[in-house]
């Protein structure tokens, strides 16, 4: 290998670098640029006119309308139960009588500040 010059920057001695000459990149961005503004703009594909109303009246004809609405009624609920029964959880998780856990928490800081003043002296 060959020792770099002291104005030469790594991005040119690269060896994965193309070895263009400025002009040369100013007519392929020309190039690009040019191609890119030809491009046409393709609107994005959607759904009929229309198209959801029917879906939903041949639901209906055919009698699976109801059945769609008895399962979304029957999801809602589930899920207003379940969140019900989570709040109840956490609520008598967090109002039950704490004493117990106050006194072994304050023991504990009690013994700890003991250890402190010991190891302080």
């Amino acid at each position: 290998m060959n020792p770099p010059s002291d104005n030469a920057s790594p991005v040119e001695d690269s060896p994965w670098r193309a070895r263009t000459s400025g002009v040369a990149r100013d007519v392929d961005l020309d190039r690009l640029l040019r191609s890119a503004a030809q491009a046409k703009d393709e609107a994005p594909v959607e759904m009929p006119f229309g198209f959801d109303t029917r879906v939903v009246a041949l639901s209906r004809r055919n009698g699976n309308g109801a059945a769609f609405g008895a399962l979304l009624r029957r999801v809602a609920l589930t899920a207003a139960g379940v969140i019900l029964l989570a709040t109840a959880g956490a609520y008598l998780e967090f109002n039950r009588n704490g004493d117990a856990i106050a006194t072994s928490g304050n023991e504990f800081a009690i013994a700890d500040s003991v250890i402190q003043d010991e190891v302080a002296q």
